[in-house]
């Protein structure tokens, strides 16, 4: 394992790998926690395990490294490592975290490197103690923050780095630095960060990225990216973090003040695919959200079908609308490995060729003979699901009509998500037609971006809808719009 003291690494990790790397789903950058408790013996001991469960919680907004850095009110340490929270931590190591707050992240690299030295919390000496700070989104005026920092003063190639080091070498304290400081700071960013003895937490303007404040027992508080992260430790959901706003948590409270003017983004994406399907954005359940545009989906691409089957398990919610509004039984026709996903171990060349087999495979009764509606959450290269009507075609299926809950995404994300650039996304350079012949299917549908905007029951202006119809709410250079992102501060 790995772990700085002070900041200072004591022992490189491993990166995991995907067992079949050639076509991620979308990840998001990752996830963030944190939690303030009474300085008392039994809390000191149970910061560290919260954060955990916390971290555990947010396991599937990032999978690459997991940290934790506790603040026992007069010294920070922080403990991270490449791989999932469970390969991270274990009993022994929360054993030594104690402290009364603490923040918390898993990651999945959008800029800077999958290294150990980019995994979070980052940590910075300050002229009144230490920071630890940890960041879900991606900024994208990178370079412009950096020059505002001395040569050498970068030791990662995050723009994570950046921002703490500015919030680390301005005078005044964390909380002057970050008035000085977030102003001036543009894209997508949810921060939870610290000093010895107080929790920080700050959402951009657009509120692109969720974050939750919540209650734990009567006098600890807990931010979170999302409520299912409450839910597991055991906090009340209080409020949303408001677009803008910063709070400072201590013994004296919630203190809340505002850092600019709200803009509210939110990313449709978290309705579609990121969030948990069991957290709630904006007071309204991801779950029934997606239920609902199942429904929606089988009004506008109706089709005469034995079955609907979802592709385990983001197109489940989805299926399950489907077939309610289009009165097919709902069935079981793929059933999905849950023990698949990230691996120290690098696959072969053997067994990367087996594809989609290692974590879906067929229900051949089920199936043989049937006309299939599958649902998926989203197409991205397209890859996954060609392979998945071809499984299922080798099994009997008579037909395979394919229904996607998302609109085409044609466009890269700058805000936090690791979607490719236009040239690799396939509706980037296909339409609906191209898109069906190239994955095989009888016939292709995808939900209109209006009928996805109705089920979220949010306004459309107060949404960032820029993966699907290109319209950017932080503007960004317009020859970088068919990349991926911005490059990275090295």
């Amino acid at each position: 394992m790995a772990s700085t003291l002070a900041g200072v690494p004591l022992r490189d990790g491993r990166l995991s790998h995907d067992i079949d790397p050639s076509d991620r789903a979308p990840q998001d950058a990752c996830g963030v926690f944190g939690v303030w408790v009474p300085p008392t013996e039994a809390s000191r001991a149970e910061v560290a395990k919260l954060t955990y469960y916390g971290l555990y919680a947010l396991q599937h907004r990032g999978q690459e490294s997991a940290g934790i850095a506790v603040s026992d009110g007069s010294r920070i340490v922080v403990f991270k490592d490449m791989g999932l929270v469970a390969q991270v931590f274990d009993e022994s190591v929360l054993n030594t975290l104690r402290g009364h707050l603490a923040v918390g992240h898993c990651r999945y690299s959008t800029t800077g490197s999958p290294t150990w030295e980019n995994a979070q919390p980052t940590f910075r000496s300050t002229g009144h103690g230490g920071l630890a700070l940890t960041h879900n989104g991606n900024l994208i005026n990178t370079p412009e923050l950096a020059r505002k920092l001395d040569r050498g003063e970068l030791t990662a190639t995050t723009d994570t780095e950046v921002l703490t080091a500015l919030l680390a070498t301005r005078e005044g304290g964390p909380l002057a630095a970050a008035r000085e400081i977030l102003p001036v700071t543009r894209g997508a960013y949810s921060l939870v960060f610290m000093d010895e003895n107080v929790l920080y937490a700050a959402r951009d303007p657009e509120g692109i990225r969720p974050l939750v404040l919540g209650q734990w027992e009567d006098s600890g508080w807990v931010v979170a990216s999302e409520t299912a992260a409450l839910d597991i430790v055991g906090a009340r959901f209080v409020r949303e973090i408001e677009p803008g706003e910063m709070v400072a948590i201590d013994a004296d409270g919630v203190r809340s003040e505002r850092f600019a003017e709200a803009r509210p983004k939110g990313c449709l994406f978290e309705y579609v695919y990121l969030a948990r399907p069991d957290t709630t954005i904006a007071g309204r359940s991801v779950q029934a959200t997606r239920v609902e545009v199942g429904r929606r989906l089988a009004m506008e691409h109706p089709v005469e079908a034995d079955m609907v089957i979802p592709t385990p398990e983001s197109g489940t919610p989805a299926a399950i609308g489907y077939a309610e509004a289009s009165g097919i039984p709902y069935g079981q026709g793929l059933v999905k490995n849950s023990y698949v996903g990230r691996t120290f171990i690098q696959p072969s060349q053997t067994i990367r060729q087996l594809g989609i087999r290692l974590k879906l495979n067929p229900l051949r009764e089920a199936i043989e003979g049937k006309r299939l509606v599958v649902v998926d959450d989203s197409i991205v290269r397209g890859n996954t699901q060609r392979q998945v009507v071809s499984l299922l075609r080798d099994a009997g299926a008579a037909e395979v009509h394919v229904r996607i809950s998302s609109p085409p995404v044609s466009w890269p994300c700058f805000y936090g998500i690791d979607f490719a650039t236009r040239a690799e996304l396939i509706a980037g350079r296909l339409d609906v037609e191209g898109i069906r012949s190239w994955i095989g299917a009888d016939s292709l549908g995808f939900i209109s971006l209006d009928e996805l905007i109705a089920a979220s029951r949010i306004d459309k202006d107060r949404l960032c809808r820029a993966c699907f119809d290109g319209v950017y709410p932080i503007p960004v250079e317009e020859d970088a719009r068919g990349k991926h992102l911005l490059e990275p501060t090295r």
